[in-house]
């Protein structure tokens, strides 16, 4: 069975960001945790995010990071990532496609999270 959980979180950089440029730089940490019955590869993912303006930023490539670990049963993997928004808060979501020790392909959800800049929110 193939059951993938991620967590997340996430950090405004404002010693990056520029706010009267509207540049604003957050970085997030995901941890994958494998709690399936086999190995699985992370294969690619595909990110949806979106600005405070509504403006829609897509990503997809390969792996994370330059990598596509495979994760163990029971064991998690860790990367950290960033995105540049032109507004103080957002939200992201997606997916990762993984592949099993035979092969089959199967897509683990994202959960959305928010990108909030400290003070933006009263």
């Amino acid at each position: 069975m193939n059951k993938v959980d991620i967590e997340v979180q996430t950090q405004y950089i404002a010693e990056q960001s520029d706010p009267d440029n509207a540049q604003f730089v957050y970085s997030y940490t995901i941890n994958i945790t494998n709690n399936g019955s086999s190995p699985a590869q992370l294969i690619s993912r595909h990110w949806i995010i979106t600005d405070a303006n509504d403006g829609v930023q897509e990503v997809q490539g390969l792996g994370v990071i330059g990598k596509q670990p495979t994760i163990k049963p029971g064991e998690s993997y860790c990367y950290t990532s960033g995105v540049v928004m032109e507004t103080n808060t957002g939200i992201m979501t997606g997916s990762y496609t993984m592949q099993t020790e035979s092969g089959d392909e199967f897509l683990t959800d994202i959960p959305h999270f928010a990108l909030i800049q400290p003070g933006a929110m009263h």
